[in-house]
């Protein structure tokens, strides 16, 4: 029996689909606390000329500054594509509580993938990691968008 997508990441995938269209690597991020969406971003590398424009990293500093705080102890991150070490570093100094992913990275991840960021003993925060929400979804995005990028 299938279940429906939790709405973080349905949002997440939303975000990533509209990444798509402007020609990013769709990768979609929201960060909720307590119930409530606080943060949504989408990858924006080229559009900022700003190679650490990850989804992450902008819906990451969205939340601090709603929130008001460097550490996001409460919150939960809901993203579209394995975090790559760049990105796990930083949720790592957010005190992420919960890291939810959608499609694993062989190549870039960090969290399941390479070094294994979190598994590290240098570091010093790990989120409860759940891996593979919306898998399929957020994989089928990234196969299309790089189908035509890629002849």
């Amino acid at each position: 029996m299938a279940f429906p997508l939790p709405e973080p990441m349905r949002r997440a995938l939303k975000l990533a689909s509209a990444a798509a269209a402007e020609g990013e690597v769709p990768v979609g991020a929201v960060i909720v606390r307590g119930g409530t969406v606080v943060a949504e971003a989408a990858n924006a590398p080229r559009r900022l000329a700003d190679p650490t424009a990850h989804a992450e990293l902008l819906a990451i500093r969205e939340a601090a500054a709603a929130i008001g705080a460097d550490r996001l102890e409460d919150c939960e991150l809901w993203v579209t594509l394995e975090p790559c070490a760049m990105c796990a570093g930083a949720i790592a100094h957010a005190r992420i509580r919960r890291l939810y992913f959608g499609a694993p990275d062989p190549k870039g991840g960090a969290v399941e993938h390479g070094p294994r960021f979190f598994g590290q003993p240098t570091c010093h925060h790990r989120p409860d990691i759940y891996a593979g929400v919306g898998a399929g979804q957020a994989a089928e995005l990234l196969r299309t968008f790089f189908r035509h990028r890629r002849p």
